[in-house]
């Protein structure tokens, strides 16, 4: 890899970009008449990274929930997110997913995959559920890097109204965690969605987050094609372009509802 593409990600201006995400938050709050802002809260970088975004901007109408399925999440994660709600002092439900998880496996056939999801779109259910309750929106912890290649649950972790971070490359992500002052061990803690046991982000995707942000950021900032991008980053062509073509697998999970006729 090459490491000043590397650098050139991670140096960024982050106290500027922490208050154009405050103000953000603030303005959409207003916007839409909202009380305020719903997220879920999982143990995970990202939304350790919108906990902190809100306890310094709308700490007083913030709401996390800790949606564990205790059947496959690890406790460290569910003991990271509560060590988190200790730190920045934001309201929260702790709500174990397993049970409504297990009801509706009763009644459909066995995908372990598709479970995954499920699990996903069950708390994007509660998420919105309260939001309903409490004229609040909902907030998304994708990052720049997951969106681009799809990897997130379409109607799942996708689902929001406002989604914070969605500019960011995960490497910043962490880079503005350090700025934020989340704890060192969920900073460096591998990524994980926990759809699944032992779910590994960068093993899923094959490639690590250093790769993949490399990639993305040569093609879509710097505009270079796959060839280029493989030159300038010292990476294998052939991995530039899987992770280019879950870019573009993954259309449909970015755009609007797709129809026939434009109306």
């Amino acid at each position: 890899m090459n490491q000043e593409i590397i650098d050139e990600i991670k140096n960024q201006d982050y106290a500027s970009i922490v208050k154009t995400i405050e103000k953000f938050l603030l303005d959409k709050i207003a916007e839409n008449n909202s009380d305020g802002v719903v997220l879920g809260l999982s143990g995970g970088i990202d939304s350790a990274v919108l906990a902190y975004l809100c306890k310094r901007a709308i700490k007083e109408k913030t709401l996390a929930m800790i949606m564990p399925d205790t059947e496959i999440t690890p406790k460290t994660e569910t003991e990271d997110a509560l060590k988190m709600i200790a730190l920045t002092g934001i309201k929260y439900k702790l709500i174990d997913i397993n049970p409504i998880v297990k009801e509706y496996t009763k009644y459909l056939e066995p995908n372990e995959w598709a479970k995954g999801n499920l699990r996903a779109r069950i708390r994007a259910n509660i998420l919105y559920y309260y939001a309903n309750a409490k004229n609040y929106l909902v907030l998304g912890s994708s990052d720049k890097s997951e969106y681009l290649i799809g990897y997130f649950t379409k109607h799942g972790d996708g689902a929001a109204d406002l989604i914070p971070i969605i500019s960011l490359y995960k490497l910043q992500v962490r880079e503005i965690a350090k700025f934020l002052d989340v704890p060192k061990n969920v900073i460096e803690k591998k990524s994980s969605p926990h759809l699944w046991k032992e779910h590994d982000a960068e093993k899923e995707i094959g490639v690590s987050y250093e790769e993949v942000d490399s990639i993305l950021y040569c093609i879509f900032d710097k505009k270079l094609s796959v060839k280029e991008t493989s030159v300038l980053t010292n990476i294998e062509t052939s991995v530039v372009e899987k992770i280019y073509q879950f870019h573009i697998n993954s259309k449909h999970k970015r755009e609007q509802q797709q129809k026939p006729f434009e109306s």
